[in-house]
């Protein structure tokens, strides 16, 4: 009879223990990590914002930034975060940088896509550690949008991108290419791509957005000024053409009066609310 008393008060204290670590434990807090390195370059490195309660449900959102592919930086978005902090409180936000090209021949295309893809690995591995689930969505500016569409059509593994967001973002490399009248900017794109789409039709082939868009791609949201001057309107409309005829889930929204990366307030909150009802909709 002692052992047996022994033994179910061994029981008894084991399980209330467990039952006050719990309660201890409780939900996670909201945490932030400035610069993770995702990879051995400088440049590899994001910030990763994780939601107070988040569970292995939670959702995720990896910000890309422009600048041309050869300059810019996170930093760029971090006025944005609070913004979709805000907007979408349950998600988990990564903001990331990436490998800039540069002259001499320095991380020329697609340096920028693998490290996108490098990036998405490591947060996919990260899932367990950081509390969320596998729902990905990606949001990109300018350079950014070409990355973001072009990971999401190109890339099933090891996820499948949930939705794609891209603010006046490039998808016919060729067609950049050709509709610029600054030799400058011209010039910048053979530095990104190391030639012409005469010298080198294939790369700029595979680092279009639009020759990869099928009935199989992510649901998309395009949001273009239609004053660009440096990323033609064509650019999103050809892409939304090819959405629309592949059965697509998409969305496109032209701001008549804006033009390349800076916008006025009342349209940029207009373009967020419209990018938070998407992901609302698409991320499931």
């Amino acid at each position: 009879m002692r052992y047996l008393f022994f033994l179910l008060f061994s029981v008894s204290l084991f399980t209330s223990c467990k039952k006050d670590d719990a309660e201890v434990e409780g939900p996670l807090k909201e945490e932030t990590y400035s610069d993770v390195a995702y990879g051995s370059d400088a440049k590899q490195k994001m910030d990763v914002y994780l939601p107070a309660g988040r569970t292995d449900t939670t959702k995720l959102i990896v910000l890309i930034h422009g600048g041309a592919w050869m300059e810019g930086d996170k930093s760029d978005f971090s006025s944005y975060v609070p913004v979709l902090k805000q907007r979408l409180p349950g998600y988990a936000i990564i903001n990331m940088n990436y490998r800039l090209a540069s002259l001499p021949a320095t991380n020329v295309f697609p340096s920028q896509e693998n490290d996108v893809k490098t990036a998405i690995n490591f947060i996919y591995n990260k899932r367990s550690e950081f509390h969320i689930s596998d729902k990905f969505a990606l949001l990109g500016a300018s350079a950014g949008g070409h990355l973001a569409l072009l990971h999401a059509y190109k890339y099933q593994s090891p996820v499948k991108i949930k939705a794609v967001v891209s603010f006046f973002g490039p998808t016919d490399m060729t067609g950049m290419y050709n509709a610029q009248t600054s030799p400058i900017t011209q010039m910048g794109i053979q530095l990104l791509v190391g030639g012409t789409p005469t010298s080198h039709p294939a790369l700029y082939q595979q680092s279009s957005p639009i020759f990869f868009a099928n009935a199989q791609s992510s649901p998309t949201i395009l949001l273009h000024g239609g004053l660009d001057p440096i990323v033609p309107v064509s650019q999103a409309t050809s892409l939304k053409t090819k959405l629309q005829t592949a059965g697509v889930v998409h969305q496109y929204h032209l701001y008549p009066t804006e033009g390349h990366d800076v916008w006025s307030a009342p349209n940029m909150n207009d373009a967020f609310s419209k990018i938070e009802a998407f992901l609302k909709a698409n991320v499931q």
